[in-house]
């Protein structure tokens, strides 16, 4: 059902709760889709939000909190009993499940596993329990399609009726052997157009590409954008089959990093919403503040070795900003482009010195351009030679350091382990106002012979 969710339905939803209109709520709810009930229950206090869920059908309370931010699912889950949760937990994808027991007390977390009716299910949810969040292992659900090498096709069709009750989107049927050991993988289309007694191992397709349980998030997202998979399974280190990950998972871990990416570039230290308190909004915008604000204070100081010459020709003080601003924004532009080949899991040091060369012609056409248009127009304008060449020189010096510097630093974090994002920020900015600083003012003085 498309409704528009405006302010007014917002008002209508929290009268009708009010006045416990239950046909308003399950007739405008009914049909919605979960997202968009999601959308209205985020404008909901957690009280009436759990009054709405309560007359929903269970499956669609199931999907509204997989999709919930796990920060407030935590908060919104503390009003519920251990037997409701265990209700909508019968009722998810075993992945979904673990992510919401994850964020539950031991205790909860046992007492809800115990409450489960579905024993596969509760057996699904001890083994992913075991896995650590931000691996291959965490990300998986068990329930998958599977069939036998040995098998024939009748026999598949028959086990594929009875796993589909579990499994909401078939993406591929998975081969295994006796041992369990994944083999390849074979299209539900082959088995509708082959005969019931075509074995298995005669129409599948071996080729198939899969991850390892201990991977790292970051490399499945590789994976699964390079071979543009919509499914990818997950095996052991002895290539048992163990689970899958759908690209639901995936686009949810990449809308992640690129969250943390932007956070980190913009000098925010940690994961904050713009509900989250005074104090830890603040918390996590200070650290890279205060780095800028020591990189001012250094820059004030070093420009104060420079008051004699300010002194006698105020006029180089007006294209301080121009220095500075102009590396600031080369160092963004060059650390952006390798942060994103970084986050690619391109292997930037192979071919090493031909990427450099290609940064050097880079840097020195923008030098070139950018300082002979300020030679232009700082002559036209101020008709002093001198000057001019000065600001021109400096600046083609600053782009080609900040170009290098953009490049390199990002690259040097990513070898030692660090997350390069958070050289894209005020670190490359500040460093780069003071190189550069210094080297328009080692100019000054050259060509001034102060």
């Amino acid at each position: 059902m498309q409704l528009e969710i405006t302010r007014e339905y917002i008002e209508q939803v929290e009268q009708a709760i009010e006045r416990r209109d239950q046909e308003f709520i399950l007739r405008t709810m009914g049909e919605m889709h979960p997202a968009d009930i999601t959308t209205v229950l985020y404008e909901l206090d957690t009280n009436e939000s759990k009054y709405v869920m309560e007359l929903l059908p269970p499956e669609t309370g199931a999907e509204i909190l997989s999709d919930l931010d796990y920060d407030i699912r935590a908060d919104f889950l503390d009003y519920f009993t251990s037997a409701e949760i265990a209700r909508y937990v019968n009722l998810m994808d075993s992945d979904d499940a673990v992510d919401i027991l994850n964020e539950q007390s031991v205790q909860r977390r046992e007492e809800v596993i115990a409450l489960l009716d579905n024993e596969e299910k509760a057996a699904h949810v001890l083994d992913l329990l075991h896995y650590e969040e931000d691996c291959a292992g965490g990300l998986m659900a068990k329930e998958l399609i599977k069939v036998n090498l040995n098998w024939r096709v009748r026999q598949c069709i028959e086990e594929i009726r009875r796993q589909a009750e579990d499994v909401e989107r078939i993406y591929t049927v998975y081969v295994v052997d006796n041992r369990d050991i994944l083999v390849g993988r074979v299209s539900v289309k082959t088995l509708l157009l082959s005969k019931d007694d075509t074995l298995v191992k005669d129409i599948y397709n071996p080729d198939v590409i899969s991850i390892e349980s201990f991977r790292d998030e970051n490399e499945v997202v590789s994976v699964m954008r390079k071979y543009d998979l919509e499914a990818i399974p997950v095996i052991n280190i002895q290539g048992r089959l163990l689970g899958r990950i759908t690209i639901d998972d995936v686009v949810d871990v990449m809308q992640e990093q690129a969250e943390l990416s932007r956070q980190l570039m913009t000098g925010i230290s940690e994961n904050v919403e713009e509900d989250d308190s005074v104090f830890r909004i603040s918390r996590s915008r200070l650290p890279w503040l205060i780095i800028g604000m020591v990189g001012g204070l250094l820059a004030a100081q070093f420009m104060g070795l420079f008051e004699k010459d300010i002194a006698l020709l105020p006029t180089v003080a007006l294209f301080v900003p121009l220095i500075t601003a102009t590396g600031g924004n080369v160092g963004i532009q060059s650390s952006s482009i390798i942060i994103q080949t970084l986050s690619s899991n391109v292997v930037v040091f192979e071919n090493f010195a031909q990427r450099i060369f290609k940064l050097i012609m880079v840097a020195l056409l923008n030098a070139i351009i950018i300082s002979v248009l300020v030679f232009s127009f700082t002559y036209i304008f101020r008709s002093d030679l001198t000057l001019s060449l000065v600001v021109s020189l400096a600046l083609f010096s600053v782009v080609m350091l900040a170009s290098l510097m953009g490049t390199l630093t990002p690259m040097i974090l990513d070898k030692l382990g660090i997350n390069p994002a958070v050289a894209a920020g005020p670190f490359i900015t500040t460093a780069n106002d003071l190189l550069g600083l210094a080297i328009y003012f080692g100019v000054v003085h050259m060509l001034y012979n102060l």
